[in-house]
């Protein structure tokens, strides 16, 4: 059973991906990765060995980072948090059109992703091992897709324009509805305002409850100041103080 729950995670990523491919994205966007076809076998690996039951609560993110799950296909996938804490490493193949200033390395990427270096050394901290927090809780991104600009700079999905925003909306609010048919979490949580929102627009039918904890990024001045504690505290305030990261 653990097993066809992933593998059917896994299908179901493949169903996007088709979905997705279709799509086109103007200017300023000039490159898009989609860490779900290059950097599908460590995505694999994370289902295979996280994605194998139901759990209390998915962690929602946004898109992938730069430096994070567009370099090792695991949300929020900071190399060396992926690479020594969560146990996965394996080959990342390249995109089709790499921009100059952002390219692929996979795990030999010596950058680090702040927002997974919060996020997993958080969970870390809290839980000790992978397995403990994994039983009950997940983590996943609502679009697969990172958009980078001509000179290099991340946009965002919410940042693409109205006709672009529409169509790649439809589809990854089909997978989440999927992921959560599959894992049957209670509650899904928004890290951040905008995964907040697509989860109850996409979820508004499946019965689970919603939350939002602050996003870690850089960018956010108020995750500057200790970003867990302000988590913490937020997953407390839901009655989800057992998961909070």
């Amino acid at each position: 059973m653990a097993a066809d729950i992933a593998a059917k995670a896994g299908a179901a990523g493949r169903k996007l991906c088709r979905e997705l491919a279709g799509l086109r994205f103007g200017v300023p966007v000039s490159h898009v990765y989609n860490p779900l076809e290059y950097a599908r076998k460590p995505y694999s690996a994370y289902l295979r060995r996280f994605a194998n039951d139901s759990k209390r609560a998915i962690f929602l993110g946004m898109n992938p980072g730069p430096f994070g799950m567009a370099q090792t296909g695991v949300p929020f996938g900071d190399v060396e948090s992926v690479r020594d804490w969560l146990g996965i490493c394996a080959n990342v193949a390249r995109p089709a059109n790499e921009h100059p200033k952002r390219p692929v390395q996979g795990f030999a990427c010596s950058r680090r992703e702040v927002s997974g270096t919060r996020l997993w050394g958080a969970v870390a901290g809290q839980f000790g091992t992978p397995d403990r927090f994994f039983r009950h809780y997940f983590v996943a991104n609502y679009c697969p897709l990172i958009f980078l600009e001509h000179g290099g700079r991340n946009r965002t999905p919410d940042k693409l324009p109205r006709r672009e925003r529409e169509p790649l909306f439809r589809a990854c609010d089909r997978h989440l509805r999927r992921l959560t048919d599959l894992l049957e979490p209670e509650w899904v949580v928004g890290i951040g305002a905008f995964a907040e929102q697509r989860a109850r627009e996409a979820l508004s039918d499946r019965g689970v409850r919603f939350g939002r904890v602050l996003h870690p990024s850089p960018a956010n001045p108020r995750a500057q100041r200790d970003w867990s504690g302000s988590a913490r505290a937020e997953l407390v305030a839901m009655g989800l103080c057992g998961a909070h990261p």
